[in-house]
């Protein structure tokens, strides 16, 4: 683990993993044309009056998997059986005993990338019955931004665990001693005149840090909302890709040109941990990155805690920029205990659960991101009052359905909701990620990511005639 402070590692366990390619996509894409694939699953035991629960292994999932029995057997007689994995596992593992339709897992963790996929090919049930007759658990008070993205065709199939968006973070300081002041609503260009006058401020400092590292989701996470508030887009509403159309071709030359001027070093490798390490560590004034990593800057032992502030994702032609992401549940189509599983459900994303985990464990590992009442919970409220509202500024105002200037194909904000984008994302992000390194131009990696959207698009096109 990276990292020489002790509040690091929590934080970065949960997270090092996410942005990754899923391995299976090829065989998602496949099932969405009729052809599911995988043989084989048991049937899942214990009886009538348990369910089995598969689940990635970050820290706030296994703060649920040590408050169950006590909190959630005990009350319901319910008894959950957990298969805990790392990310990758559990994304391949997950997609291969749903695709089979075995039924040998009743609820398993997915995030707002798979859950819309997942529902068009009928391997998780709508919920919309169960929050009907469920009132306690109060839909209403999900972030709209979060039941949109875990939403297809006017269903829900999904209820956030924990969330998040992106945003600027920034040492307060650092741009007082410059004179500088950051706008309310910074724009990327103002980002980048402050980046210059804040380089060096420090032996060491640079002004910013960018993800640089290749995958869907390490260097185009950030990138993807740059693109988008730029006026671009991966495919137009009838497929038509524009990886190198001027737009597209302008954010990624921006984004590159920015952190090779003033970026942290060995950028082309830098991603979320790296870029984590650097703030805290005083190596970078600014970093445009998850909401999720405000707790780790504000933590008890951050040597710069309460120096840090907090401004909207920048824009150039959109109103907002942030990403949406969110750990989710959902219930297999074929699980014959639908019934308990939405019970589980219903618990571990409700308020008292929030509530559970900040009397039993701590209200910084409270899974937040998801409830408006969490931002007006005051004892939440006394250890995140630096990060709580531009976190819940920045979900609320993140628009998976509408993240640019044009109309879209699929859901998504730094991504596009379809199976194909795990490697067409890590193929381009290769080819950006040799462009800050100085390997390439940016209208060499953009042409070469054309002609791969391009194979891409047919086939959607193509089943749409």
């Amino acid at each position: 683990m990276p990292g020489s402070t002790r509040h690091t590692p929590k934080a970065l366990r949960r997270r090092r993993g996410r942005w990754v390619a899923i391995g299976t996509s090829g065989a998602l894409a496949a099932a969405l044309t009729g052809c599911a694939g995988w043989g084989g699953g048991g049937i899942g035991g214990g009886g009538a009056n348990s369910i089995d629960v598969l689940m990635v292994n970050n820290p706030q999932m296994v703060d649920l998997q040590n408050l169950t029995a006590e909190h959630f057997t005990k009350d319901t007689g319910i008894r959950v059986n957990f298969t805990v994995l790392p990310e990758n596992d559990v994304r391949d593992k997950i997609s291969q005993e749903f695709s089979s339709q075995a039924g040998q897992y009743d609820v398993a963790s997915l995030s707002n990338f798979e859950i819309p996929i997942y529902a068009k090919a009928k391997w998780i049930a709508p919920l919309d019955d169960f929050i009907a007759k469920d009132p306690e658990f109060d839909q209403g008070d999900i972030l709209k931004p979060m039941t949109t993205s875990l939403s297809s065709e006017g269903k829900v199939y999904g209820e956030p665990f924990y969330g998040e968006s992106s945003f600027l973070m920034y040492r307060k300081d650092v741009l007082k001693e410059k004179g500088v002041t950051m706008p309310d609503k910074p724009t990327w260009q103002e980002v980048a005149d402050i980046a210059a006058k804040v380089d060096g401020a420090r032996p060491g400092m640079k002004g910013i840090c960018l993800r640089g590292q290749p995958g869907w989701g390490q260097i185009f996470a950030p990138l993807t909302t740059v693109v988008n508030t730029f006026g671009g887009t991966w495919f137009e509403k009838d497929w038509t890709p524009r990886v190198n159309a001027p737009e597209f071709t302008a954010a990624v030359t921006f984004y590159v040109d920015l952190v090779r001027a003033h970026g942290e070093n060995g950028a082309a490798q830098a991603g979320f941990t790296e870029c984590l390490n650097n703030l805290v560590q005083g190596n970078s004034a600014m970093w445009y990155d998850a909401t999720s990593a405000a707790g780790s800057l504000e933590a008890d032992d951050s040597p710069n805690k309460g120096k840090f502030g907090y401004a909207p994702a920048p824009v150039v032609k959109t109103d907002s920029a942030g990403w949406l992401y969110a750990w989710s549940w959902s219930i297999q189509q074929a699980s014959t205990k639908k019934d308990n599983a939405w019970k589980f459900i219903s618990w571990a994303s409700g308020k008292k659960y929030e509530q559970l985990v900040g009397e039993q464990v701590g209200w910084t590992s409270v899974p937040a991101g998801k409830r408006a009442s969490t931002y007006e919970n005051p004892d939440y409220l006394k250890v995140a009052s630096a990060f709580a509202e531009p976190t819940r500024a920045a979900i609320q105002a993140a628009d998976p359905t509408n993240p640019g200037v044009q109309p879209r194909p699929a859901i998504g904000i730094q991504f596009v909701d379809i199976p194909e984008f795990p490697d067409l994302g890590t193929q381009v992000s290769q080819d950006v990620s040799s462009a800050i390194a100085g390997q390439t131009t940016v209208k060499e990696a953009l042409d070469r990511g054309q002609e791969l959207a391009e194979d891409v698009a047919e086939r959607y096109q193509t089943r749409s005639k």
